[in-house]
């Protein structure tokens, strides 16, 4: 639709402004704060029955060409000394390298291209390298001598897999930077190269003779991982407590960051074996992603993790002397920063000779509480922080509400009088406040006509101070309560509660055949002068191969399964930080 050219009137002033009719109220408003400096909550402009609303669609007014809208409202202080030119110079796409606008702030992020049956590849490499401090630390990696073929110089363009070298650490570093400059599908060809070296497993040719085999992705997720485990190593800059002078020592980037462990307990399921004196066997494990065993009762994630933590294993009893059933049940001792889940949906079938994919629908959170599978000293540690966090989120759902209640207050959009009949004045009070007139008035009711205590009436900006204060005080008793032990471990979760961050799907009847994509969750706009990342809008990125769309998060609960559409094959989980609540503390402090 063509603009529409009109006029608005505002503080002896005409601006004459192009108005398009496709769009809203609040686009308008913004439009006009560019000219007029007014902030758009703080505008009021007259239409045809009352003021307009930041959802108004401007199509449904009727404005005609030469139309004046009257603008009432003035600037706030802070705007006004906000409005300065740029201290840099606007740069527009069309000036810009591939590279500079594929690292531009909303940049679709590059694909990979299916190379013939390498869709489980993609899924996984597109899952894995949305773990930033995996990036950031493979861009500090350099191979050894002894892991190069040939001249390690080429790897830098990209062509380590062409025989320079076979260090899938290095091709992996090398296949994430040039993803980064790029926004259209680029062909992993020298990954595939190393991952088909080192795991000859994926080099498997179809059965009809046409090209390679599809593979299982958590194969080859579990693949990578094993040899980032054993390449990546970096700086643990936490000294043990053994150490002498502590001096940084060398650790491995998935151990610190990937690895969580399990305390075991092992005993014979027999009572005649527990009555002949064999003792139940204690171990401690360790494990990079925790398994959701599927069977006829898993109905969610919380159903098969607690199903994989307890396992039958049949063995000989010295005690017995004979073959008995043992019970091994596992509870963690440490929760990794970042936690894969796997759902075993692929069930080997002999009739078949394939793996059979297991159909039925299982639930998942994006958010998952991992208390309840620890030990009980790893909960005394966690719960009190998991709990401090859920109160300090309520009192800030409460502070938001009231602020949208004080809006829709200002801006008229709520009537003088409740449907109770009651007044709006009356029922926006406070509680404090009601309860010291409820409690006045109890007293007049009893004692007869006497005299009315003053009630003190808090203003909106006194209200808003203390609700700031209680939250800043209360994040400070948060900080208090994680243990110093917990603390100490930065690769470790603080909290106990994980956020999904990550999804490889699988679509199809069993793992050698059918489709993988993945789901990565949109990272929020990073502010130019800190590098902080700001709030994020809850939208996901889908890779299919080289396809790369933006879904909103109602997409990812449709992957739960239930037949043969895009089912949750891997989860990603990344542990809801402190640190992110230290920098709010940080900044309402200066407030």
């Amino acid at each position: 639709m063509d603009p529409i050219p009109v006029v608005v009137k505002h503080q002896g002033k005409r601006y004459e402004v192009e108005l398009d009719p496709s769009s809203t109220g609040e686009i308008f408003k913004y439009q006009l704060f560019s000219l007029t400096g007014v902030e758009p909550d703080r505008q009021k402009i007259l239409v045809k029955g009352g003021q307009l609303k930041d959802d108004t669609d401007i199509s449904k007014l009727g404005i005609k060409p030469g139309h004046t809208f009257m603008m009432m409202g003035t600037p706030s202080v802070d705007a006004a000394s906000k409005l300065e030119r740029p201290t840099e110079k606007i740069r527009f796409l069309e000036d810009m390298t591939e590279a500079e606008a594929a690292q531009s702030e909303g940049a679709t992020p590059a694909g990979l291209q299916n190379l013939g049956n390498t869709c489980y590849m993609n899924s996984t490499l597109q899952t894995l390298r949305s773990i930033p401090e995996l990036q950031e630390e493979l861009s500090r990696y350099s191979q050894s001598a002894s892991s190069s073929g040939g001249p390690s110089s080429l790897s830098q363009f990209g062509l380590g897999g062409l025989g320079a070298s076979m260090d899938l650490t290095a091709s992996l570093r090398d296949l994430f930077k040039q993803m980064s400059e790029t926004q259209e599908g680029f062909p992993p060809l020298m990954f595939l190269n190393a991952l088909r070296t080192a795991f000859p497993q994926f080099a498997q040719r179809s059965k009809d003779g046409h090209g390679y085999a599809q593979q299982d992705a958590e194969e080859a997720w579990s693949q990578i991982v094993s040899q980032l485990r054993q390449k990546l190593q970096i700086k643990d800059t936490i000294a043990s407590e053994e150490e002498i002078g502590g001096e940084a020592k060398d650790i491995s980037f998935i151990d610190k960051f990937m690895a969580g462990k399990f305390q075991s307990v092992m005993e014979c399921d027999d009572p005649a074996a527990k009555e002949g004196g064999e003792e139940a066997v204690k171990s401690e494990d360790v494990f990079f992603k925790l398994n959701c065993h599927i069977n006829a009762e898993t109905n969610h994630l919380r159903d098969g993790l607690l199903s994989g933590l307890k396992e039958q294993i049949e063995k000989r009893s010295e005690t017995l002397g004979r073959d008995a059933v043992y019970t091994k049940t596992s509870r963690i001792a440490r929760l990794p920063k970042y936690l894969p889940v796997h759902f075993m949906r692929f069930d080997w079938r002999r009739t078949t000779n394939k793996k059979a994919k297991i159909m039925r629908k299982v639930t998942f959170p994006q958010e998952l509480d991992a208390v309840e599978f620890c030990t009980e000293e790893l909960k005394e540690m966690l719960i009190p922080v998991r709990d401090k966090i859920r109160d300090i989120r309520k009192e800030e759902e409460d502070v938001e509400r009231a602020r949208k209640r004080q809006r829709r207050m200002r801006a008229g959009e709520e009537n003088d009088i409740e449907p109770s009949g009651k007044s709006k004045s009356a029922a926006t009070k406070e509680p404090l406040q009601k309860k010291a007139e409820q409690k006045a008035a109890a007293e007049a009711s009893a004692s007869g006509d006497v005299e009315m205590p003053d009630v003190e009436y808090k203003t909106e900006a006194q209200i808003e101070a203390e609700r700031a204060a209680s939250i800043l005080a209360a994040k400070k008793e948060l900080l208090a309560l994680v243990n110093p032990k917990l603390a100490a471990d930065e690769g470790a979760n603080q909290t106990g509660l994980y956020e999904l961050r990550g999804v490889i799907t699988h679509q199809g009847a069993s793992a050698d055949s059918g489709h993988y994509t993945s789901f990565v969750k949109k990272l929020g706009p990073k502010d130019p002068v800190t590098g902080k990342r700001k709030e994020e809008d809850g939208k996901w990125w889908w890779f299919n191969d080289d396809k790369v769309s933006e879904v909103d998060s109602d997409k990812i609960e449709t992957l739960s399964g239930g037949g043969q559409g895009h089912s949750a094959l891997i989860l990603l989980y990344r542990a809801v930080p402190l640190s992110a609540i230290e920098e709010e503390e940080k900044i309402e402090s200066k407030a």
